[in-house]
């Protein structure tokens, strides 16, 4: 008489010989995962090749006229502000008005990464010191993005996690560590489809955020990253953060930054940087010991083929048909796999490009563990806190986006095996 199948029910809710039963079942099933043989990545958010597609046009561009509409011959040097037509196809989206608004070079990373370590040898508008004559802190919303953190570590900022919510950071621990430390000098925003966790920060949040007492060299690094990356009919409204600063009194707090990343080809964008123009003037007088100007071809380029602020709409709908199916299978098999067993939790983004899952606390190290015995790279746990340090050990980012929807269904089913695997483990260590 064989044994009757295991029923889902949520692990810790299982008594210990169910529990290990389960963990048996998941063992089993893991070693065939092993014996696949697989070689899959879902380790970072980077446009499919069929979505590089969309913009081929980018490699027959410029059409053989090098001037922009002022008649200026753009293969020589000059124009630091970049393209005023660019500018103005990006600058509705982003609410920065267009003489605010500069086109930069290829990485919006490296404008962030310069812009603080501007600030570090020169100060900022409104700071008496450089911020590397002082103790220097950032706030880190969290899970958070890994390369921002990144940055920090490198120039020795200390960082300080502050708790994400549906509608933006915790406004009440912000407003608290403010005033507790005035070494806090900036903190890291996404606030459309946070990274990960696809958090929309609110109209509220931001009027909060702009107005909280705070040192006058504290700077808001607005990295709109994801502002034009919709999923969904359910967009929100574009919050003009720069005029709720100057309404607030705060006026150069937040440093607006954005990219055409994976708009068309990452590494062979464009990069942008908004101000106000205390801030703007500041930016241009460091970089231009930097730069005599930016990739003018590569900038009409982009011009040629989004072409206005309608055009830039209907290429990311061409994005989002690519995109969509791939986010939806992710909750598919989250929900098929890992929701009965009460083995995961996870959002369903409205935009941008991942998903954050949290797993059993204790479990998320194990589980990128074995998937990487499985042939399965996911992005390390721990990435979306400062230091690589989640102190649950529960979260983990999910990167759907690179790999074609078959293999990325398999990574996502492979996985969900090692979570499964993971979590009995970790509870059955407890027990112990």
């Amino acid at each position: 008489m064989t044994d009757a199948p295991l029923q889902p029910a949520p692990l810790a809710d299982l008594d210990t010989p169910t529990l290990r039963a389960a963990h048996a079942a998941f063992a089993r099933d893991y070693d065939e995962l092993k014996a696949a043989g697989l070689s899959l990545d879902i380790t970072r958010g980077k446009p499919s090749a069929e979505q590089l597609d969309l913009s081929n046009d980018l490699l027959h561009l410029p059409d053989g006229a090098y001037r922009d509409a002022a008649g200026t011959d753009l293969r020589n040097y000059g124009g630091p502000n970049g393209l005023p037509e660019l500018r103005a196809i990006f600058a509705e989206a982003l609410r920065v008005p267009v003489p605010q608004l500069l086109a930069l070079g290829n990485s919006s990373l490296t404008i962030m990464h310069d812009t603080i370590v501007q600030a570090l040898l020169h100060g900022v508008p409104g700071g008496e010191l450089p911020w590397a004559n002082q103790s220097i802190s950032f706030l880190a919303p969290v899970p958070g993005y890994d390369r921002h953190f990144t940055i920090l570590e490198r120039f020795g900022i200390r960082m300080i996690p502050v708790p994400m919510n549906e509608d933006g950071p915790d406004v009440d621990a912000v407003a608290s560590l403010l005033a507790a430390d005035d070494s806090i000098k900036g903190m890291w925003c996404v606030p459309v489809y946070s990274n990960p966790t696809g958090a929309v920060y609110s109209e509220e949040v931001v009027r909060a955020l702009v107005s909280l007492p705070a040192a006058p060299d504290f700077r808001l690094f607005w990295d709109n990253a994801y502002v034009v990356h919709h999923l969904t009919d359910d967009r929100p409204e574009p919050i003009d953060v720069l005029a709720l600063a100057a309404e607030a009194g705060n006026p150069d707090r937040p440093l607006i930054f954005a990219s055409t990343s994976k708009v068309t080809y990452p590494g062979a964008g464009v990069a942008f940087f908004g101000a106000s123009e205390a801030n703007v003037a500041w930016l241009q007088h460091n970089s231009a010991a930097q730069s005599i100007g930016p990739d003018k071809i590569n900038q009409l380029r982009h011009v040629q083929l989004l072409r206005d602020a309608d055009g830039l709409v209907a290429h990311m709908e061409k994005h989002r048909a690519i995109l969509e199916p791939k986010f939806a299978a992710v909750d598919t098999v989250f929900r098929e796999r890992l929701a009965p067993w009460g083995a995961g939790s996870w959002n369903a983004p409205k935009g941008g490009y991942f998903v954050s899952l949290d797993v059993p606390d204790g479990a998320a190290k194990r589980a990128v563990q074995l998937a990487k015995e499985a042939g399965i790279a996911v992005t390390p746990a721990g990435a979306t806190f400062p230091y690589g340090d989640d102190p649950r050990d529960a979260n983990i980012r999910i990167a759907p986006t690179l790999p074609p929807l078959g293999e990325l269904t398999t990574a996502l089913e492979g996985f969900s095996t090692a979570i499964l695997l993971a979590a009995a483990e970790t509870l059955l260590a407890d027990r112990d």
